[in-house]
Order: structure tokens, then C-alpha cells, then sequence
């Protein structure tokens, strides 16, 4: 128990991660305002962006760029480039899951005057 505290203090940045996750996953179950629940998604989104920026960080490492052909490739002097890929793929449908969320939002809004989850069920009902 005590290494397993131990590492969650030497990575303080995992517990960031789980921490603002937590929150937004939180903010997205116990709101009723459609904006206030796109905002949570919008945290738990940003905290798996977070994850993923933290575990591809590697010191010392550069680019997966062979300058020559000559050497032989060590995998330990290059930085994976997978969570870098990833990244920028969840950061790209976030913001296109947020447009929608967005217009969809308005688009509620218009026909049912608010964006209180339990009126537009009574409205529904």
C-alpha cells in the first residue's frame, strides 16, 4: 500500500489526471443543464488528453527520424509517436463532440425554452 502511495507522489500528474476525470465525470451525472453536462464531457475529455501528453513524455529521446541508415535503430532514443497521434485525434473529436453538443443545445433550447433536463422531460411527457 505504502509503495503504491509512494508512486502516486513521484507521478503527481496521474493524480491530476485522475482527479480532473473524477470531476467531470461527476459534473456530467449529478447536473441537469445541458451545458453544464457538455462541460463536464469536456473535462473528461481534456484529463484523457492530459494522460495521454504525460505518458508519452520521455527524456532524452528525440524524434523517430532516422538522420542514417548506417547505425543501428535503439528504440530507447526515439519517442514513441502513437500518443502523439492519439492526441491530436481526441483533440480533433473533441472539438468536433462539442460543435455538435453545442448545436444541439440551441437547438433544444429553440423548441422547448430550456435547457433544464428535468422540464424538457415534463414537456416531452
Amino acid at each position: 500500500m505504502f509503495d503504491a502511495l509512494l508512486a502516486v507522489f513521484q507521478r503527481p500528474n496521474f493524480l491530476t489526471f485522475v482527479i480532473i476525470f473524477l470531476w467531470g465525470f461527476f459534473i456530467m451525472i449529478t447536473r441537469y443543464n445541458l451545458i453544464k453536462k457538455l462541460i463536464g464531457m469536456y473535462l473528461v475529455q481534456t484529463s484523457v488528453i492530459f494522460f495521454l501528453v504525460s505518458i508519452s513524455a520521455k527524456t532524452g529521446a528525440t524524434a523517430p527520424v532516422l538522420l542514417s541508415v548506417t547505425e543501428p535503430v535503439q528504440a530507447v532514443d526515439y519517442v514513441n509517436p502513437l500518443p502523439h497521434v492519439l492526441t491530436l485525434t481526441a483533440i480533433v473529436v473533441g472539438v468536433a463532440i462539442q460543435g455538435v453538443g453545442l448545436a444541439l443545445c440551441a437547438a433544444i433550447y429553440r423548441k422547448y425554452g430550456s435547457l433544464d433536463e428535468e422540464k424538457i422531460l415534463e414537456k416531452l411527457e
